[in-house]
């Protein structure tokens, strides 16, 4: 399910995750390498079109994982060891995108958010399938936990 029908399906959850994805600009990729061993690297999320879109540099490592198994998970950034700014994490699958039309979009929303545009065809650009979603916080000493499952088990 793309970003837009998972914002109408949980319309909260989807703005804790606009909000801490936005906080930083950044977010965390997990990815399962070659060997099977997990990979880390950080993104700049880009949410237009009803899409999350990830954009990587060309044959990055992260890029190569996706296109290999497709199962990813989206962790916004955490600071803060006491949990106060809560965290929001996808998991889902990596949808590579070779359509030029919505690839120059794509290009055009970068632009206008971070000043940078990336030059065809020298980048790679998923979207994020999303199939679940989080989101935790610690407020006054107490958790509060929000959680998503397009297959209904939420």
């Amino acid at each position: 399910m793309d970003w837009e029908e998972f914002r109408r399906a949980d319309p909260e959850l989807a703005a804790l995750g606009e909000d801490r994805m936005g906080a930083t600009g950044l977010v965390l990729l997990g990815t399962l390498r070659k060997n099977g061993f997990p990979r880390i690297s950080p993104v700049e999320p880009i949410l237009t079109m009803g899409r999350l879109y990830l954009g990587m540099m060309w044959q990055s490592r992260k890029a190569l994982d996706l296109r290999r198994n497709p199962r990813c998970t989206v962790h916004s950034t955490v600071s803060d060891r006491h949990g106060s700014e809560g965290e929001f994490k996808l998991y889902g699958r990596g949808l590579e995108i070779g359509d030029l039309e919505e690839r120059r979009l794509y290009g055009e929303a970068l632009h206008e958010k971070i000043g940078f545009k990336p030059e065809e065809p020298e980048f790679h650009l998923f979207a994020v399938d999303i199939e679940s979603a989080a989101y935790a916080v610690i407020r006054d000493g107490e958790w509060f936990r929000r959680i998503w499952n397009a297959a209904g088990r939420g």
